[in-house]
Formats: C-alpha cells, structure tokens, sequence
C-alpha cells in the first residue's frame, strides 16, 4: 500500500459554471505530485449522503480517485465533471434519503450530518474542498463546526458570495453575455424592435451591471433597486429613436421586481436549500413593454424580441480569466493545507488574492452597490468617479 501525507477531498456543488473542473485540476496535480491522495467526490453533498461504507459495494456514482490523467484531460473543459447537485445534507427530504438509510432518518427533512461526518471518516479525508456558492459553501462551514477541516473555493456566475471580489464563473458569465447580446442585435435592428433579455441573478446584479456597462445594452434592472415598467418604457423608446438602426436593448435580471416587490417563479417547488425557480421577469417585461410603448412613441407600438440566455451564459469552456483565476484558488488553497490551516475561504480581496474565514459565507449577500454603481433614474451603470474603484465594480465587504 502507498503511504500518503494525507488525503484531500474534493467536491462541487450548486449550478455548474466554467472554470470548475481547472480548479479541481489545479488542486489535484499540486497535491499529487507533493505526495496527497485526492477523492473527487461526486453530485456534490450528495456524495458523502448516499456512500455506501462497504467494501463490496459499487460507490462509483459517490466517489472516485483523481490522477493526473484524469484531471489534466478534463482542466480545459466547461462544466464539472465530479457532476454537482443541490443537495443540503442538514435538510435532506425523505425522498431523498437513499434507500441503505431510510430506517435512519425518517422525518419529512433529516440532518444527516452524522452520516457525512462518517462517510469521511470512513474515506479517511484529512481536508475538504468544497467548490460553490453561498448555500453549498455555508455547509462547508457547518462542517468546520463539526471539526472537519475546511478549505473553500466560491463559484457562482452571479458573483455574490460574500468576502470575495470575484467568484469562479462570473467572467465568463459576462463576456457570454455580450457576446450574445450583440449577435442579438441584428435581428432587433432589423426588425425595429426592443430587445429585451433575462439574465442570472438571483439578488444581486453584476451579470447585468457589468455587461451594460461594456456597452451590450442600454439599460439594465437589477434586483437591488425595484423598477417603474412605465418609466423604462420611456427610456427605451428615447434610446431606440437615438438609434440609427431603431431598436434598444435592456437587461433583465432574473430576480428584478417592478414596483411591487414580487419575484417572478416559475412554481411553487423548491430546492433543499429553500429557493424557488426563477424565471418569467422578462416575458412579463416584454408583454407590458408592447403594451405601454404607444404612450411614448406617437400611438404606435413598438414589438419586441424577447430572450432568456439562461444556461448559454454557464455551459462551454472557461474564458482567460475563468482558467487563470481557479488555477490560482486551487493552489492557494493547496498551500493553506500544507500550512495546517483550515476554516477558510481563498478569494480576490480589493484586487489581490489572499483568504477570509469561511463563515463569511453565511453573514450576507454580497449586493451592487447602487448609490456608488447604478444610476436608479436612468436604469444603467454609473460611468463615472470609477478611479481606485474595484476592477469588477464589486465589494468584498459585507
């Protein structure tokens, strides 16, 4: 039997996103070739929920040993390929509960914590890596509790994780979100019409913010800052008549609100983690920008194109900055394990990377700052007094 140094645990949870499996890479070739073993766990939680502890069963859908072979093929691509899920072992629905379990928990919603701790005991990991968001990242922390040693990475193309300028993803996120937009725009011009496009972005608006302000649209609404449907309409209808090919683009995000508040779901249904599907912001847009658009265009109404980029902006491969970026969280978080510290979370910090604790991740949402970023009367960014500003019009600070 090979001696090992230690063995490292790794895992991705949440929506995939481009940049994830360089990460995994990252990590893996670092600690092999300084003598670790490392376990991709696999769909997330899920894998350290659903592992069977018997040396005679088939735990390939659970867990798998990485080698430099397996990592280096894959640390190019878009996606995960650990696979990922949403699962959240501390409220784990009955129906989730594999079968080997179900005389063990037997509520309607089970901490099954006690089974994790286990499972990785039993896998003999000496350090978690967890890759996610804030939901997948504050049971990271919940472990940590547990007196599991810890080391995070954040990952959302929404780009809201707390404690950190930049999660992985969120590049590509933006630079897909331009790239389509713009193509978009011929057909909007063509056709004279208002271009109207849903983006992510559950609380927070950088995916919006940010491609606005590289000149894909011309406005944007944000969850931050509820909108007047009325006052929009108004401003597209200017910027389409400034527009020699007539049209004018806005995007939506997914979690804006009009004047009243509301989200907009797609069911009833939630994840374990308690959220609902997003999505119909921006058919609802579109519908009352037609119908509004008379009012400020001489009776006549303008139609509209209407498009949900959903997961065309987080499928394929990483742009530049999403393969430098978690080639540099995976070695970071490598050197914290060889130092013996654990606990936290490895981030771009003001412009610079260095490392927070990792319960940062449960004290908030990480927001645009709208008095600073966003201008509420004419629904786009603020273009101005950017110096000494972050590089991602982003804080770090909660």
């Amino acid at each position: 039997m090979p001696r090992y140094k230690g063995t490292i645990g790794i895992l991705t949870g949440g929506g995939d996103v481009p940049g994830l499996n360089p990460a995994i890479r990252a990590v893996t070739l670092r600690a092999l070739r300084d003598g670790y073993r490392v376990i991709g766990i696999k769909r997330g939680w899920a894998g350290l929920v659903d592992l069977v502890r018997d040396v005679q069963a088939d735990n390939t859908p659970h867990f798998e040993i990485l080698t430099e072979e397996v990592v280096s093929r894959t640390g190019r691509t878009g996606g995960t390929f650990l696979h990922t899920s949403r699962t959240r072992p501390s409220h784990l629905p009955k129906e989730a509960v594999p079968p080997h379990l179900r005389s063990k928990y037997t509520d309607d919603v089970n901490d099954a914590t006690p089974t994790v701790l286990e499972n990785l005991e039993y896998l003999g990991i000496d350090y978690l890596i967890p890759i996610g968001g804030d939901d997948t990242l504050s049971y990271g922390a919940r472990l940590h509790e547990e007196n599991v040693k810890v080391v995070a990475m954040p990952k959302t193309m929404d780009n809201d994780v707390p404690g950190t300028d930049y999660c992985i993803g969120f590049s590509t996120c933006v630079s897909r979100t331009v790239e389509l937009t713009n193509a978009l725009r011929t057909s909007a011009g063509s056709h004279e019409r208002f271009l109207v496009i849903e983006v992510f972005g559950r609380y927070a608006g950088f995916t919006a913010l940010l491609p606005t302000m590289a000149g894909a649209a011309d406005r944007c609404v944000i969850p931050e800052h509820p909108f007047d449907m009325d006052h929009l309409g108004e401003l597209l209808v200017y910027d389409r008549n400034r527009n020699p090919s007539r049209y004018s683009v806005v995007l939506v995000s997914e979690g804006a609100t009009f004047s009243d508040g509301q989200m907009h779901f797609e069911g009833e249904e939630t994840d374990q983690y308690g959220h609902r599907k997003l999505g119909g912001i921006g058919d609802r847009v579109s519908a009352e920008l037609r119908r509004i658009s008379a009012k400020h265009n001489d009776g006549r109404k303008i139609n509209v194109i209407n498009q949900r980029l959903g997961y065309l902006v987080r499928c394929g491969d990483p742009d530049a900055l999403d393969s430098m970026v978690p080639m540099a969280y995976g070695n970071m978080a490598f050197d914290l394990i060889l130092q013996g510290i654990s606990g936290r979370l490895v981030c771009v910090r003001h412009g610079l990377y260095n490392n927070v604790p990792l319960d940062v991740v449960i004290g908030g949402k990480k927001l645009v700052d709208i008095e600073r970023y966003y201008n509420i009367d004419r629904l786009r960014p603020v273009f101005h007094s950017l110096q000494n500003r972050p590089a991602f019009i982003v804080t770090s600070d909660l």
